[in-house]
This record gives C-alpha cells, sequence and structure tokens, in this order.
C-alpha cells in the first residue's frame, strides 16, 4: 500500500510540494513592477503591510518623481510622505526610504548594494526585501524570502515549526537545493494569495490536500518533520 504523501520524509515532501506548486502555478513571479535595482528596492520596502497591487499604483507616479537615489536623499519629507501615504506606516516608510538613498549616495557611489551583508545595513531592509533585490535585480540567490505568505504556509504545510522569519528561511533552505530558494518563495506567494488564504484557506480545492497536516486527517502524533 503507497504511503500517504503527507508521511513523506521532509526532503521528499518539501520536493513533491514544489513540484505540485509548479504545476498549479506556472505563472508565480515577483509582482511588483520595476526597471533597475533601485526600484526594485523602494518598490519592496513600500510592500511591507499592503498589496503589490497598491504598490504598482503609487509607484507609477513616484518613479517619474524620483529617478535615482540623490532624488529621494534629498526629497523634503513631508513630500515624500505624501507621495506614497496610500501605500499606509507612510512616515516611516519615507523616513527610511530617505536615509537608505542617503547611504546609496555617501557609501555605495549611489548603487544598489550587491550583496546581503551591505543591503541589511540599510534603514528599513531586512532579509526578505534582500533577498528580493538580490534575486531580482541581480540574479543572486542567497536565501528565501519570507514574507507573511511564506511564513503561513511553511507552518501549515509542516516545513517550519518557528514564527521566527529567520529561522523559518534556515528551515526552508535546508529543505530544498539552493536553485530553488527562490522560486519556492514565489511559488508559496502565489499559492497564499490565490489557494491558502490566512482566515479561510480552500483546502477542498487545494492541490497539496493530500500533502498538507493542515488539510490531511492523519494521526497527531505522526512527526511530519
Amino acid at each position: 500500500m503507497k504511503k500517504p504523501e503527507v508521511y513523506l520524509e521532509p526532503k521528499e515532501r518539501a520536493a513533491r510540494i514544489v513540484q505540485l506548486l509548479e504545476r498549479e502555478h506556472p505563472d508565480a513571479k515577483i509582482a511588483l513592477n520595476y526597471a533597475n535595482p533601485l526600484e526594485l528596492l523602494v518598490a519592496t520596502m513600500l510592500s511591507a503591510q499592503t498589496t503589490d497591487e497598491r504598490v504598482n499604483q503609487v509607484t507609477t507616479t513616484l518613479f517619474r518623481k524620483y529617478r535615482k537615489p540623490e532624488d529621494y536623499a534629498q526629497a523634503d519629507l513631508a513630500e515624500l510622505e505624501q507621495d506614497i501615504r496610500s501605500t499606509g506606516f507612510y512616515h516611516n516608510k519615507a523616513k527610511n526610504l530617505k536615509k537608505t538613498s542617503q547611504m546609496f549616495v555617501e557609501k555605495f557611489q549611489s548603487q544598489v548594494p550587491k550583496t546581503m551583508e551591505e543591503l541589511i545595513e540599510l534603514p528599513g531592509v531586512a532579509r526578505k526585501t534582500a533577498n528580493i533585490v538580490l534575486y531580482g535585480a541581480y540574479g543572486s540567490v542567497v536565501g528565501v524570502a519570507v514574507d507573511t505568505h511564506v511564513r503561513r504556509l511553511a507552518q501549515r504545510l509542516g516545513l517550519s515549526e518557528s514564527n521566527d522569519p529567520v529561522k523559518i528561511e534556515q528551515d526552508l533552505m535546508r529543505l530544498v537545493p539552493k536553485a530553488q530558494w527562490m522560486r519556492l518563495a514565489d511559488l508559496l506567494i502565489f499559492h497564499g494569495r490565490r489557494v491558502c488564504d490566512a482566515k479561510k484557506p480552500n483546502c477542498k480545492r487545494c492541490i497539496l490536500n493530500q500533502i498538507c497536516p493542515s488539510a490531511f486527517t492523519f494521526d497527531k502524533k505522526v512527526n511530519v518533520l
């Protein structure tokens, strides 16, 4: 008798999850609009606590007004706040954008850094944002971008027991090959938006419902991790 997929070994389960999500969401990719590393960094910073659709609406105008780090660095803070107001938390976001851009000018020759260590020095930039920028702008795979969707699905799928994004990232990095780290993030984000909702996950139509311990009825004493 074939063993249910929910009981597969951790790396086997992770590989199967990636395979199924690739089938379900072949179009999964970063949804933010950008044309260069600076625009990707700004858009990602603005995306905290709001939707990518809202960010794309704001950046349509923002990127025409602010074209280089110096533009943000020299901007009037109150004006910048109003330019990004609809993304929410605009006081902190504007302050971080301005300070980050000042660091670009003073320390990085007006360029967006290309390493994790340098990026996370920037105000308002943690590993999630840095991973997205490194991958989307420079094609560099350093880790897994853990946003709210990735965190939620990693827990529901039994891929991590932690609530800490850094520990979740480490768990995912151990389970999937490096070449798939950022692809996994894209797939989990799309699945979280389309199927595995935070409040009402649609388990009945979920392609993962035979491998997900949150959807599959099984002996709770079995450790699928």
